[in-house]
């Protein structure tokens, strides 16, 4: 029998649990990283088959509550580059509680087919993790948590890397760096194109999301012919 691809829907539901932790209550609790980290007080997931919306677990009850009734109100749009309808009432009600410290949007993709690299890239390991020195020191401790890591490799070291930065059982977020003298030549396509394949070898789903203001990794998605699936708004 042949396996219906997910729903919109269902991927911003993937997309949304492999960014964050979650309590009980489907609260935000910390991003999803080994050593935690700081998660928006409200996240906003938009796709034309409807949105879903979850608040940081220290956000008191009564302003969930103002929230929630906005969200319900927020209409389903087909053009999911316009900003949702109204966030200037989210930002209000957030920026009466604590003073706002970022606003962030952008696009959510997934590999609706098969992406194939024009270059094979190297998966990185304990036994290589070597060439991530002279440009990704600093990611040799986190590596490991990473997996599938892959690198696009010249003159013996890496120059390009994708890694799952974002890690559940049904989906895995990309997170990519090209070295600046490396850039613009097409290794950053490669090694996604190289970590989407392995991620989809251990029967999870790779997903890929951008800043609107980031059209280096927009250009990325393009060059893939990535599917966007829905936008990401999200405030801290």
């Amino acid at each position: 029998m042949m396996t219906l691809p997910p729903s919109q829907l269902e991927l911003m539901q993937m997309h949304v649990e492999a960014l964050f932790t979650h309590d009980e209550r489907l609260r935000i609790v910390s991003v999803n990283q080994p050593n935690g980290g700081v998660a928006p007080r409200f996240f906003l997931g938009r796709t034309i088959a409807g949105n879903l919306w979850r608040f940081r677990t220290d956000l008191p009850g009564d302003l969930a509550i103002e929230l929630k009734k906005l969200c319900h109100g927020e209409p389903e749009m087909n053009d999911l580059s316009r900003t949702p309808e109204v966030h200037k009432e989210y930002i209000r009600l957030l920026e009466a509680h604590t003073p706002i410290k970022q606003v962030l949007s952008g696009p959510a993709y997934w590999f609706s087919t098969q992406v194939v690299p024009r270059v094979r890239p190297v998966e990185i390991s304990q036994a290589n993790a070597d060439l991530l020195r002279g440009g990704f020191e600093d990611l040799l401790q986190d590596m490991p948590h990473r997996r599938p890591f892959m690198a696009m490799v010249e003159d013996g070291q890496a120059v390009s890397v994708c890694a799952s930065v974002r890690i559940t059982d049904a989906a895995h977020e990309a997170g990519v760096e090209t070295l600046p003298a490396y850039r613009q030549k097409g290794h950053a396509t490669n090694v996604v194109a190289g970590w989407a394949n392995a991620v989809r070898k251990i029967s999870a789903i790779p997903l890929y999301s951008a800043s609107w203001d980031n059209t280096a990794s927009q250009n990325v998605a393009a060059r893939l012919g990535l599917s966007i699936f829905g936008v990401d708004f999200s405030i801290t």
